[in-house]
Order: C-alpha cells, then structure tokens, then sequence
C-alpha cells in the first residue's frame, strides 16, 4: 500500500505535461532535488536518482519523447530507510549538456562555464511554470506525513535541496502562491518545510492534487473529533477528580468538627449541609443544592464557613 508521499507523486505524473516551459520547470527542480551533474568527454551531462518507479517512468519518458534523451540505468542499491530499491539514471552527451544550458543549471560567462545554484527566472516566468516547478522538486526530494491512526504522527510537509541558494529559491516561488514555508539546514542539505495542516492543504491544492487533498481533509476531520472527543474526557475526568478531592477535604472537615464540639453545634444551615454531604459522598455541589434547594453559590459559601471551622478546630 502506498504511503502518502507515493500518493501525492503518483497523483502529480498521472498528470500529462505538454509544454515545454512546464517540462523544464520540472526538469530544472527535478535535477536539483534527486541528481547530479556530470563532466565527460567535454559534455555536461546529469544523473538522476529515485526510489519511485512511476516517477522514474515519467521523467525517462519525458526526456527520452520531448528532449531527444536517452537514459541507461547507472546503478541501483537498496536503501534501508525507505525498504525499496532506489536506481540511478544517466545522461552525458552533446544533447544533455544543451539541456543543461537550457535548464539555467549549466551557464557561461568571461571567467568560463560555472554551475548556477539559484533558479533561473526564465524558468519560472509563468504562473504555471511556477507551479510545475514545485511539482518537480516534490517528485524529486519532497515527502509528506500525515497522523496515523493511533495518532503517533504529525502534519510534516518537506522538500529537500543539495544547494541553500535554490532552496531559498523555492521559498521565493511558494510565497508567490501565499504559502509560508520554514527552512532549515540537515546536514549537507537545505530542507524546506510546512507543519500546519492548513498549508499543506494550500499547497496540494496549488499543484492539483486532488485526490490527496480530499484524503487529508478526511484525515483531518478525523483527527480533530478525536482531539476533541480526547479534549471532552480529559475535562470530564479533570472535574471528576475535583468533584472527589473536594468531597474528600469535605468529609474530613465535618468529621474534625464531630470529633469536636459535634455537628449538634453546628447552626442550622450549616448542619444541613454537612448532613446532606454525609449521606452523599460522591455527590458534586450542583447535586447537594439542589437537594437542599438553595443555589450552588449559597452552598458553596456554608461549606467553606464548615471548612474554615475545622481548620481552626485542627
């Protein structure tokens, strides 16, 4: 059963992409979340690494179909965390380091060719660009968690940069859809982040995950009756257990003041109510007046005149 990382990147290529500026985007975020560049023989060319088979299949043949590229598996090893095998494609040739070029990874200038680690505006010029660039860096280093059932997780939302500069980037093109993101650095990477239910919702919706967000709008309608369902019974036994400290502290009180001078010297009112809390040890205060049919406040004040006797009885 696929996680709901794999359902959102599932969701995300089951989309066809036919622009061309929408292909590079993808590409560009792509290449700067899960590959590398390589120099071979004076060609620049990339290696591209994923552990899901539809997103391999899709960016193969995006390359392959739309750009002329072709792709040999370079290597495959299993990774422990995930469970699944992840393999690595390449592509090193006159057509891959144009398409580098094109990407605004690979440029030049009078010093000579150097790597570009931000994103090239021509590369985001468009709304949907944009969009498609967030696509492709959750395809290539994104992740999202949602509570499970016993509720022993949280909303986590991440993406995952080799480069802070493009990182920032990122941050840059999520604010243009009005969606806050935190950034962080783990170890030798940048990692872009979201905890609030409410943007991860923001940013499904923003790349036309619709499945997915129906599926964590459920969640969360899920989540949130058990929160208060939770919230409901911790009150209930939070005054439960006053109910019964206050009894207890009650009953005790009334028996220093028996011991003492006797509940026979008590005034009238007062001795009604220590009689009325005897015969009913468990009974909360609303109970015993209504028994005794005076108001909660009233009785409130006559077991405190009983409590403040017993202490300076004690």
């Amino acid at each position: 059963m696929a996680n709901f990382t794999e359902e959102i990147k599932n969701e995300i290529v089951s989309s066809p992409v036919s622009d061309r500026g929408s292909m590079l985007a993808m590409l560009s975020a792509f290449i700067r979340t899960s590959g590398s560049v390589i120099l071979r023989d004076g060609n620049f060319g990339f290696e591209i690494i994923t552990e899901n088979e539809k997103t391999a299949e899709f960016f193969i043949d995006m390359l392959e179909n739309s750009f002329g590229l072709s792709l040999i598996v370079s290597g495959a090893k299993f990774d422990l965390l995930s469970g699944k095998d992840k393999l690595a494609f390449e592509c090193v040739d006159e057509k891959s380091d144009k398409l580098l070029y094109e990407l605004g990874i690979v440029k030049q200038n009078k010093n000579g060719t150097f790597f570009d680690f931000t994103i090239d505006d021509k590369i985001i010029s468009e709304v949907e660009y944009k969009i498609a660039f967030i696509k492709g860096a959750f395809l290539g280093g994104g992740s999202c968690t949602v509570p499970s059932s016993e509720g022993r997780t949280g909303y986590h939302f991440e993406t995952v940069f080799t480069k802070k500069q493009t990182a920032d980037g990122f941050c840059e093109i999520l604010c243009d859809f009005e969606i806050l993101a935190k950034l962080v650095s783990r170890k030798d990477c940048a990692v872009v982040y979201i905890k609030s239910k409410e943007v991860i919702s923001d940013i499904l919706n923003t790349i036309s995950c619709v499945k997915c967000l129906e599926k964590l709008n459920k969640i969360v309608e899920i989540k949130d009756k058990l929160n208060n369902a939770n919230r409901v019974n911790n009150c209930s036994v939070s005054n439960i257990d006053k109910t019964v400290t206050a009894s207890v502290n009650q009953v005790r009180a009334i028996g220093i003041i028996a011991q003492t001078i006797g509940l026979q010297g008590l005034d009238k009112h007062l001795f009604e109510v220590a009689e009325c809390r005897l015969a009913d040890t468990n009974a909360s205060m609303q109970e015993l007046a209504d028994r005794l049919n005076i108001s909660k406040s009233c009785i409130n004040h006559r077991m405190r005149k009983i409590l403040e006797l017993a202490q300076s009885l004690s």
